[in-house]
């Protein structure tokens, strides 16, 4: 889903000064008020947070105004099996089927996990070194893969993918990517990389 609010904000507009936590803040752990090393976060239509822990292999639910979380995915300890991630990366929501799509970088696999009362998750792809993840308006699923240096579209049911960004090895080239990490695309479903080793922001125009 677009990252991004469809609020028009006047081009004049300020924002304040001083930051206010809606998650965490109360020092690194692993307690319910905790986060240690959160990674990517979305926010849902109602404020709720859901933050990839990645220290803890979870995921966790933040409603707004609230002062603790609760373990959404994970939280079983780092492990492969289906009740279990293992250093995730990013999450996103699947508003069609109501479910969190996680990227659980160290098991190398993109898990689909129900967003209500879900104990475990389902593996969409695999073999895939998983780092961020978006969805555009048309419910296609975009995952960059830090070690294969490139950016994929799916169709949800789909195990193999279409290359959108990058695809040729490990480079500067412009048709290159060297260690991507997060994806964002855009109404006109064009494609926005950030290229870590490269140091810059790639754009691939749809």
């Amino acid at each position: 889903p677009l990252r991004a609010s469809s609020t028009d904000i006047h081009p004049n507009a300020k924002w304040a000064q001083n930051a206010i936590t809606v998650a965490g803040g109360n020092g690194r752990g692993s307690e319910t008020n905790q986060l240690n090393r959160p990674f990517g976060l979305y926010v849902y239509d109602d404020q709720t947070i859901y933050v990839a822990v990645y220290a803890h292999h979870r995921i966790v639910e933040w409603k707004s105004g609230a002062t603790n979380g609760k373990v959404a995915a994970g939280g079983n300890g780092s492990g492969n099996g289906a009740h279990q991630l293992n250093y995730p990366r990013d999450v996103i929501i699947d508003k069609e089927s109501d479910s969190l799509i996680i990227s659980d970088r160290d098991n190398k696999r993109v898990v689909r996990w129900p967003r209500r009362n879900g104990t475990r998750g389902e593996t969409m792809i695999s073999n895939i070194s998983c780092g961020g993840l978006t969805m555009d308006d048309n419910g296609f699923l975009y995952v960059v893969d830090n070690e294969k240096h490139e950016v994929r579209r799916y169709k949800i049911g789909d195990t193999q993918g279409t290359v959108v960004a990058g695809g040729n090895g490990q480079g500067s080239r412009l048709d290159q990517l060297s260690k991507p990490t997060y994806v964002f695309v855009d109404r006109d479903h064009s494609v926005y990389v950030s290229d870590y080793e490269n140091h810059r922001v790639e754009f691939i125009r749809y």
